[in-house]
């Protein structure tokens, strides 16, 4: 018998994290008769009243929006870290491990930071996926000028920028929103990422994205190795190799681009694009509005001294697997050993790219 990566079972490694999943595709075929989801097409207004992000209503703290036609920013009014909270002394850990606590067992870090919180539109009934290019160019903008001025503030080390889109990936108000923390210090999974640039920086003396989308691009002429979901001139929309959530997708700049502040309008232009034509074909899968969680990985600040290291890139990561109703659960196996998968990225490459790239409300 010859071995098959559409059928048997296979571990693939993941050199941004340095971790590995286990890829079962014949598990593809077992019936399902577990839990079901709503299906997430709810009818919106273009303006809800009671919505605490649609434009001049007040929020839950009495704070009023302004009446906005664009992208629109303010200060999260439940933010996750502050800017003025006090240090934590290492006396201080006496109060939740007991005054004889061993630093080797347990320890902690005061974290501050800012939380903001990005209206991508005034529309309450839009999502990215039915923005126009150049509304979603206003949003890059704004994460660019954003960011720098984050960057700029000397108690801040790191920036990340995100979206739950659906309430299924948790998101609290339907408006189409995003959020962007900033904090003192650089958090666990972009840490990963970051020493394994250097890993392999100093090893291979070249950018690990930088390989990795040249050799994704080289891969797109054989349908049997193609991950490519689409690109353009600046970026490169691929299923990665080592994905973990069943269409998983992962943006990533041509270019050494090491954060959005670097962007050119060009490329301003060809990451909206991007964006769009992915969140688009998420949408035309299901022909329904697609949950996701997305965030940028990039230079955790524009002036960071890592900063040469990093590589810009947006993970997408979308739970849903063989519906619109049912979705994959990373539980069991997947908490006590590794990440595991049914579909093998190959072929969630090939079911999103020979999807419309119009949206399919407007076919």
């Amino acid at each position: 018998m010859e071995f098959s990566f559409s059928d048997h079972s296979h571990r693939r490694y993941n050199p941004l994290t340095q971790t590995w999943v286990l890829c079962s595709p014949h598990r593809a075929k077992r019936p399902w008769l577990g839990q079901t989801e709503e299906n997430q097409n709810e009818q919106r207004p273009q303006y809800d009243p009671q919505c605490y992000l649609c434009p001049g209503n007040k929020r839950a703290t009495g704070a009023q929006n302004e009446n906005y036609k664009a992208t629109y920013v303010f200060t999260n009014d439940y933010s996750a870290v502050h800017s003025n909270q006090p240090s934590c002394a290492p006396s201080d850990l006496a109060q939740v491990a007991g005054s004889d606590a061993s630093s080797d067992l347990f320890r902690v870090e005061s974290v501050r930071g800012q939380c903001k919180v990005v209206c991508f539109s005034p529309r309450h009934d839009l999502t990215l996926a039915e923005l126009t290019v150049e509304e979603i160019k206003q949003i890059v903008q704004v994460w660019q000028q954003i960011y720098k001025e984050m960057s700029a503030d000397p108690t801040i080390e790191y920036v990340q920028l995100f979206e739950n889109k659906g309430s299924m990936m948790g998101c609290s108000n339907p408006h189409p929103h995003g959020q962007m923390w900033a904090l003192s210090d650089v958090p666990s999974e972009p840490a990963k990422e970051i020493a394994s640039f250097k890993d392999f920086s100093d090893t291979k003396h070249s950018c690990l994205l930088c390989s990795y989308v040249t050799a994704e691009q080289a891969n797109s002429s054989e349908e049997s190795t193609n991950r490519v979901i689409l690109q353009n001139d600046s970026f490169a929309v691929v299923v990665p190799f080592w994905a973990v959530w069943p269409f998983e997708a992962m943006i990533v700049a041509k270019d050494h681009v090491s954060h959005v502040g670097q962007l050119s309008s060009k490329q301003v232009e060809d990451l909206a694009r991007a964006m769009q034509g992915l969140t688009i074909r998420y949408d035309n899968l299901f022909q329904s509005s697609f949950p996701y969680s997305m965030g940028l990985h990039q230079s955790p600040t524009a002036n960071h001294a890592d900063a040469e290291y990093c590589h810009l890139h947006l993970h997408f990561y979308p739970p849903l697997l063989r519906s619109a109703t049912v979705r994959k659960f990373l539980v069991g196996f997947e908490m006590m050993a590794e990440p595991q998968r049914d579909l093998t990225a190959e072929q969630a490459a090939a079911r999103l790219r020979a999807l419309s790239p119009a949206h399919y409300k407007h076919n």
